[in-house]
């Protein structure tokens, strides 16, 4: 099978498996809380994230509250996402930045998403794929380690990364290679005890377990 080939029998099983609609797992009601907890997702799980923004942003329910908020209050209130000391500064300033520079908008252009605290491509490409539909890939760590796996990219940098899987993936897909890597990793792919056995791309993964057959 020629890579292009491969590559297209890999993105069918992904639809086939997890479906077609765009969807995010970071609950929010606009972009300014999708922002917020996609900043507060960095090395935390989304349904951790979930948790505490399910009372974060009825304690702060607007980006004024945010930019007003006492630093320690909402470290307090994001603790249980970790690293909460660097993200509470950074969620201050960003709303701060947003309400000063943006009118209170978030921004779609990468460049100023990413002019603002605590906001790397990975979030900024959340919002520009979830909030304006603009066909974005978001490599975290799943994306990543299973591009990796998939002979996707050999590269490690998550920019490095993003840029080659949109020279080989459909921008159709974009979006939805983000969210089915990201399905893969959490349920059959996993970084420690990966299930290759039970995987229906075990066939198209060149870097699946040795002791795996097909």
């Amino acid at each position: 099978m020629k890579e292009g080939e491969r590559i297209q029998e890999i993105l069918a099983r992904l639809d086939a498996q997890y479906g077609t609609d765009s969807r995010v797992y970071l609950e929010h009601e606009n972009a300014w809380q999708l922002l917020i907890a996609t900043i507060l997702s960095a090395q935390c799980t989304d349904q951790r994230v979930n948790q505490v923004t399910r009372q974060l942003f009825r304690d702060y329910s607007s980006l004024e509250a945010f930019a007003q908020a006492d630093q320690r209050a909402l470290e307090q209130a994001i603790f249980p996402t970790g690293f909460y000391h660097n993200k509470a500064r950074n969620i201050i300033a960003c709303a701060k930045q947003l309400l000063e520079r943006h009118g209170g908008q978030v921004p779609r252009d990468i460049e100023s998403l990413t002019a603002l605290p605590g906001v790397g491509r990975k979030t900024a490409n959340v919002i520009r794929g979830n909030i304006y539909n603009i066909p974005s890939i978001v490599v975290d760590t799943h994306v990543g380690r299973i591009a990796r796996k998939l002979g996707l990219t050999t590269q490690q940098d998550p920019e490095k990364v993003e840029y080659e899987l949109m020279e080989k993936i459909p921008e159709d897909h974009w979006i939805l290679i983000n969210l089915d890597l990201i399905a893969l990793g959490r349920s059959l792919c996993t970084a420690r005890n990966p299930r290759c056995g039970e995987c229906f791309l075990k066939d198209l993964c060149p870097g699946r377990r040795p002791e795996e057959k097909v």
